[in-house]
């Protein structure tokens, strides 16, 4: 008896590339569960009767049932129960803070480990795709159309929803590939393109949702000419985050300063790491990567890849780190070092104007400010210079303001978000919507697509009327 509590205690390990290997290639470090350990992990699920994993998934995965059928064999129809709440599962069973989330709430937790919810997720999508099991179930055509601007996230979900309730959608994509920044943001070490993305956009597809790629709404098209001239009968907006900011101190504009989304975006969208491409990437001897989030854990870990002694320099301590445990350890494993309770004050360039080093000072910790996190103080006299020659700054995004500057009566905040309703979606304009980053900033995947399925919802039911 002991055993079985024991086991039931502690998950299933996963295995992953070591560290040392993984450090010097681009192939997913997460390998994934076999059948077996799937299924032996699915058994430590306690089915509870008030799941609370559920309420907690921004998308409502019947998670209970998804694993019942994982525990017994039965993936086909795990698949189908995903697919019924979200378009993406293999890049959420990836990339979700479900340790934040659904597995936070998971009450296995409270004594042993949560059951391994994200990772079950992966396996079943996973497998659904390596054996072609049809997804795409509709309703007949309503002869009602919506438009879509931006193929990420929120843009994949919404039109998901929307076209399996009968709607014609077009979604209208700026870049020339379809996925947003599941394909020019997260490394292919985290989230493979062509078999995991690609796939997922393609069941997006499958379902009759049209995606015309180049198309920059509110310079190629604006949002009133595709209302009034082109017929569409809703729109919603998910066009991202994609505007970096930066810190605004001396020598920014350095040779070999990049945002973290340039630098990735060279990377993932455009392939800089394949020898058969000739996009250019400048990685460096050593590299400061200045922030704490996800993204900065995926440019440390790209510029390692790429050859260089890589720094993440934070302004807080390591508990502080906004970026998921995993990431973090992942980074440390593969030899990313990081320069916690340190603040660049100034970058260093040389007479040609390519950067030599970054002026920082040490950083305490003080009460805590309005976010409820200590705030960082300034340690007096305790300037220094670190030697680097590349900077990468990955201080968060905002949206850009093309759309906003192109609607008329869109209303917009201070921070040159979309204003949106949080249940609904709906805008300042009738039958405009908005989610994801272009409403809240930059934030997970999950809650983007959380938001494209409220939006999807709302703008059935104003439709359907």
């Amino acid at each position: 008896m002991e055993t079985t509590v024991t086991n039931r205690m502690k998950r299933i390990a996963i295995k992953e590339q070591e560290p040392e290997v993984r450090a010097t290639n681009f192939d997913e470090v997460c390998l994934g569960y076999t059948e077996e350990e799937a299924m032996a992990e699915a058994s430590r699920c306690l089915n509870c009767k008030n799941p609370k994993c559920v309420g907690d998934c921004p998308v409502a995965i019947n998670i209970p049932d998804f694993i019942g059928k994982v525990k017994e064999g039965d993936f086909e129809e795990a698949a189908k129960i995903i697919a019924k709440s979200s378009a993406l599962p293999a890049v959420c069973g990836r990339v979700c803070p479900q340790e934040n989330q659904c597995e936070g709430k998971c009450i296995l937790g409270i004594k042993g480990e949560a059951v391994a919810i994200g990772k079950l997720e992966r396996f079943v999508a996973d497998w659904s795709r390596e054996n072609d099991i049809d997804l795409s179930e509709r309703k007949p055509s309503n002869g009602k159309k919506v438009a879509v601007i931006g193929s990420g996230p929120a843009g994949l979900t919404c039109a998901g929803d929307l076209a399996k309730e009968g709607y014609d959608v077009t979604i209208f994509e700026a870049l020339h590939e379809a996925g947003g920044v599941l394909v020019y943001g997260i490394p292919e070490f985290r989230l493979p393109k062509d078999t995991v993305v690609k796939h997922e956009v393609e069941n997006v597809k499958k379902l009759g949702v049209k995606i015309e790629t180049n198309v920059i709404v509110g310079r190629t098209v604006k949002i009133d000419e595709l209302i009034e001239e082109e017929g569409f009968d809703a729109v919603f907006i998910g066009s991202g985050a994609g505007l970096p900011k930066f810190m605004g101190i001396s020598g920014e504009n350095l040779n070999g300063v990049f945002s973290a989304n340039e630098f990735l975006t060279r990377n993932n969208l455009m392939k800089a790491f394949k020898e058969d491409f000739d996009t250019p990437i400048k990685a460096g001897k050593k590299v400061a990567v200045v922030g704490g989030g996800n993204v900065a854990m995926d440019a440390a870990r790209t510029a390692l890849r790429l050859g260089a002694e890589v720094h993440i320099v934070y302004r807080r301590s390591e508990a502080e780190l906004p970026a998921r445990v995993e990431e973090v350890h992942h980074a440390k494993e593969e030899g990313v070092i990081l320069d916690v309770l340190t603040n660049p004050i100034e970058i260093i360039g040389d007479e040609k104007g390519w950067v030599t080093g970054m002026k920082c000072v040490r950083m305490e910790l003080g009460e805590p400010d309005a976010s409820g996190r200590r705030k960082p103080v300034v340690v007096e006299g305790s300037e220094f210079v670190m030697e680097v020659d590349t900077v990468i700054m990955s201080l968060g995004t905002s949206p850009n303001p093309l759309i906003a500057s192109t609607t008329k009566g869109l209303e917009i905040n201070n921070r040159k978000c979309i204003v949106a309703q949080e249940e609904t979606g709906l805008t300042s304009r009738e039958r405009v919507y908005a989610g994801g980053d272009a409403v809240t900033g930059a934030a997970t995947v999950i809650l983007a697509m959380g938001a494209g399925k409220k939006a999807a919802a709302a703008i059935h039911e104003f439709l359907s009327k």
